[in-house]
């Protein structure tokens, strides 16, 4: 075990039901844990934990598409309602090109259809980008659009997110007073 004598270290394991897509092909699990692992290693504040593990387990019960930024928004969820503290929300999303159309929140079909597909990670406060993969090629002259469209729905993201963690606070602190 890599055990870490100044920080913590950040598990991520995803698994993806066998029941959730009509597709019998493996799913590329590993590259998507790691790809989600390093885009909240430098968010977490790991050294207010040193020698421990933070495990972040993800399961997909039902394949729509969006399995990467689906999965970085819940994990920010479910970090926030731990209380692990993190420097600022990550926030994801997808886009794609559909006939040179920059589209948002791709779904299965349209993944499938060989459109090419971004999907970036943001955090919000600062604008900084924390990940960004493509799926696909996508020509240089549509890449600035997509991007663009990508981040405002990561922005878009930010608010509810942000939204649903004012609301159960609220609701927590209710609770707490009666």
């Amino acid at each position: 075990m890599n055990m870490l004598h100044d920080r913590a270290i950040i598990n991520v394991e995803f698994n993806m039901a066998p029941f959730s897509t009509a597709e019998r092909k493996k799913r590329r699990s590993l590259e998507l844990s790691s790809s989600i692992k390093q885009t909240f290693e430098p968010v977490i504040k790991t050294t207010l934990y040193p020698r421990s593990q933070i495990d972040i387990y993800l399961q997909i019960l039902q394949h729509d598409g969006g399995d990467l930024q689906a999965c970085i928004n819940a994990a920010t969820l479910a970090l926030i309602d731990a209380g692990l503290p993190m420097i600022d929300y990550v926030c994801a999303c997808t886009a794609g090109s559909i006939d040179k159309e920059p589209i948002v929140d791709l779904n299965h079909v349209e993944e499938s259809s060989d459109s090419p597909e971004l999907t970036v990670a943001i955090l919000p406060k600062t604008g900084k980008v924390n990940l960004l993969q493509m799926e696909s090629r996508l020509h240089v002259d549509n890449f600035e659009s997509v991007a663009n469209l990508a981040s405002e729905g990561c922005e878009n993201i930010y608010q509810i997110l942000d939204q649903v963690i004012r609301d159960r606070t609220k609701g927590l602190l209710k609770q707490m007073k009666q």
